[in-house]
């Protein structure tokens, strides 16, 4: 079904200035379960970006429906049809026109402790040198480009030079090893592949050229290796193929004048986890994802509303191939005008203050980060803070990923937040591109681990298998019934995967599956119960794994645990309980059934691991959730899936080892 705008929108004299950003367009006589004001709500939010054209039709959804065959088609999601704008002007050029080329726009920290803040407009002139770069190299709209570097200045400059010229970004992190990078250049049939000599990591100059020549080896059609030199390492160069990044930009021009792309046009690609089979390249495009990576950003972190920007900066902690850094690093804050800060190296390298330094060095007012760190924080300082760090200017902190433990949740405000700033726990996914639930900064009250509600705009519910709502207290499947204008298009190259991964289930109602459980409480506010596939079913007992991993980790013993079924001939599942101890912990005398009993008194007997494993860490993926599915194979002894989004694959040789030797 299409929906046309109420009042087709006339673009209106251009005004940049960012500081009208603190307007967040939220009109309190919109009814937003109402299909008509959720698009004009959109709408709204829209015009808040500078528009070469304005659209004619606002919103399109046509949802799975069955064909003369029977098969179901593939659903279509349009947002703001015949609008033209420029992603990269809205993120940079806008602001320097309005007067502000002076703000800082990124302050960048490398792992060594080298430092370089960066303007908007020194931004604007190296972005503009970088498309005229690409553009010497023959990548124009449409052409892939895979984007292989760690956490840096020019990993911002290139992706905002794809968006400035077209092409369709896609970056992967840079702990990837050469097979993940090889199918994500394959998949992609990217042109050019963008990468560095090396990256700084604990410490020590880790190469990456060579990774990257071996993914690249033998594939047609990608033309060119643009190297940023980040360590000064000798590396292999391949003649008439190999190009110096910095040699590259200094030979450009300056000057660049950003075309106007329709809506539509692709941004980025970005693959998921692949936790199941192989990754997937979901496809974004520009109008609809810059709209609400924008109105989320400041709804979230953005200064109160009422006031304008000045002062405020931003840290959001994820890796730039995440989805997360995509929209709370690269647009949603740069469409703002924010500053904000980039590090490059591991939060305890070269010890585990080092964040607190970077907080109190750029005086950060919004911290966004993983579960996984403020876990690994705690442990690292179970008595809290060091008084010697100010932390005072926090003003909001965030989490993303997984629900955060309450355990965790509480220490993180109680330490970095002084117990009194908001805690915004989002819940979203790489598929629906930005925030979808989460607490209001503005809420006079937090419940520790708990999403709360839908973003302005959105609408998500909890459903049975019949898509019935299920009542307080009770799991079930987390749909987006009203999704996002950041809602990704299409799985690049395999549209029918889009359908049977996301809309198959539920094609009747026109929901997006999530793949999360869930449960309301009494107040209708949402909990996330984790992955679907990680509910262990034990005598016909569904129990969440985050839930007995919150029972793990509030036992002052363990840092950070992993929980997964496993196999019973008698129980349908079993538990597996893989903990990480606190400092000092390793080694006490009788921990397993310590936590044992610790659990089943925490939850009840049902919850009781069958095992507990006693591991130096616990498989996670780049964007810091556990792969709880490698744990249960690693127990059973059966082979290993896709093990390619891991960021620390090093871990499993140990917990094999530590599974041996019990047996």
């Amino acid at each position: 079904m299409g929906v046309s705008a109420i009042d087709p929108y006339a673009v209106p004299a251009a005004d940049p200035d960012p500081d009208l950003n603190v307007d967040l367009n939220v009109d309190l006589d919109l009814d937003l379960d109402s299909d008509t004001d959720r698009i004009r709500f959109w709408e709204e939010q829209a015009r808040r970006l500078d528009w070469e054209a304005g659209w004619h039709t606002a919103h399109t959804f046509e949802p799975a429906r069955p064909g003369p065959d029977g098969e179901l088609s593939v659903p279509r999601i349009e947002w703001f049809a015949g609008g033209r704008l420029n992603v990269a002007a809205n993120c940079v050029d806008r602001h320097v026109a309005a007067g502000h080329g002076a703000r800082t726009a990124l302050h960048f920290e490398g792992e060594p402790g080298d430092r370089r803040s960066v303007s908007y407009a020194e931004l604007l002139e190296e972005v503009s040198r970088a498309a005229n770069a690409l553009l010497a190299l023959g990548i124009g709209k449409g052409d892939r480009v895979v984007i292989y570097l760690p956490v840096l200045v020019e990993t911002v400059v290139a992706a905002l030079a794809c968006a400035r010229i077209g092409a369709v970004h896609s970056l992967v992190f840079g702990g990837f090893s050469a097979e993940a990078l090889r199918f994500r250049v394959q998949d992609t049939g990217a042109k050019l592949l963008i990468t560095s000599d090396g990256q700084f990591r604990r410490g020590t100059a880790v190469p990456v050229k060579d990774i990257a020549d071996a993914a690249v080896e033998g594939i047609a059609g990608l033309d060119s290796v643009l190297v940023v030199r980040r360590t000064g390492s000798d590396i292999a160069w391949t003649a008439g193929r190999d190009v110096d990044w910095h040699e590259a930009l200094a030979a450009a021009s300056p000057e660049h004048f950003p075309e106007a792309f329709d809506a539509e046009t692709p941004l980025f690609i970005l693959y998921t986890s692949g936790t199941t089979g192989r990754p997937k390249g979901l496809l974004h495009t520009s109008g609809g994802y810059l709209t609400q990576a924008s109105w989320s950003f400041q709804h979230l972190f953005g200064p109160p509303e009422g006031e304008r920007r000045g002062g405020e900066v931003h840290w959001c902690t994820a890796d730039l191939a995440w989805v997360t850094a995509h929209t709370y690093v690269l647009y949603g804050p740069l469409s703002n005008g924010a500053t904000q800060v980039l590090f490059e190296g591991t939060p305890d390298t070269p010890h585990p203050g080092r964040h607190f330094e970077i907080i109190e060095r750029y005086r950060v007012t919004s911290y966004y980060t993983a579960p996984t760190l403020v876990r690994a924080l705690r442990s690292w300082f179970p008595e809290g803070v060091p008084d010697s760090s100010d932390l005072s200017s926090i003003r909001v902190l965030g989490t993303v990923g997984e629900a955060v433990n309450p355990a965790a949740w509480h220490w993180f405000r109680d330490q970095l937040g002084r117990g009194t700033v908001p805690v915004v726990d989002t819940w979203w996914q790489s598929e629906t591109g930005a925030a979808l639930l989460s607490p209001s900064p503005s809420d006079s009250a937090f419940k520790p681990g708990c999403a709360a509600r839908s973003l302005p705009g959105v609408g998500t519910r909890i459903v049975d298998e019949e898509g019935a709502t299920v009542p307080p207290g009770v799991p079930g499947l987390l749909v987006v019934d009203r999704p996002g204008p950041a809602m990704a298009r299409t799985v690049w190259g395999d549209p029918r995967r889009y359908l049977d991964s996301y809309w198959r289930r539920f094609a009747r109602q026109g929901w997006f599956l999530s793949g999360d459980g869930a449960r309301y409480d009494d107040d209708g506010d949402t909990w996330i119960l984790g992955r679907v596939d990680d509910v262990i079913n034990v005598s016909g007992h569904r129990l969440s794994t985050i839930e007995i991993e919150s029972a793990l980790v509030a036992h002052p013993l363990v840092s950070e645990a992993g929980v997964c079924p496993v196999a019973d001939p008698i129980t349908g599942h079993a538990i597996a309980a893989f903990v990480v101890p606190a400092p000092g912990a390793a080694g006490t005398a009788g921990i397993e059934e310590t936590l044992r009993r610790h659990v089943a008194a925490r939850i009840g007997p049902v919850a009781r691991p069958a095992a507990v494993v006693v591991v130096k860490d616990v498989p996670k993926t780049r964007s810091g959730k556990i792969l709880r599915r490698v744990l249960s194979e690693l127990y059973e002894g059966s082979s290993l899936g896709d093990t390619t989004s891991l960021q620390n694959e090093e871990c499993l040789p140990g917990i094999a080892a530590a599974l041996a030797a019990r047996r």
